[in-house]
């Protein structure tokens, strides 16, 4: 009787994967969200510019130094945002004050 109970061929695979995945899935699923949720976390800033949104801010700030020049970019940015904005450049925030 013990050797019948732990026979592998004794139970159905499909019915043991589809009564453990859900369970295994949704706390995994949970804390990924909540993951994710932390890593979206941004703290408001009274300064205006681009938001961070993951580090595609960033990028795109300093994409934006790189393809226009920092003339260009930083009225592009002052048209934009006004005075005091900002910004990334290299990863570094970076603040453009101009009147």
């Amino acid at each position: 009787m013990i050797l019948e109970t732990l026979n592998p061929m004794h139970y159905n695979i499909t019915s043991i994967v589809l009564d453990t995945v859900p369970a295994a899935t949704v706390p995994i699923f949970i804390l990924m969200c909540f993951l994710f949720l932390m890593w979206n976390h941004e703290e408001t800033s009274s300064i205006p510019g681009p938001g961070y949104c993951m580090g595609i801010g960033p990028l795109l700030s300093h994409g934006r130094f790189l393809w226009m020049g920092v003339g260009n970019a930083c009225n592009y940015y002052n048209k934009t945002y006004g005075e005091f904005v900002r910004v990334w450049i290299s990863g570094e925030e970076t603040f453009i004050i101009s009147k």
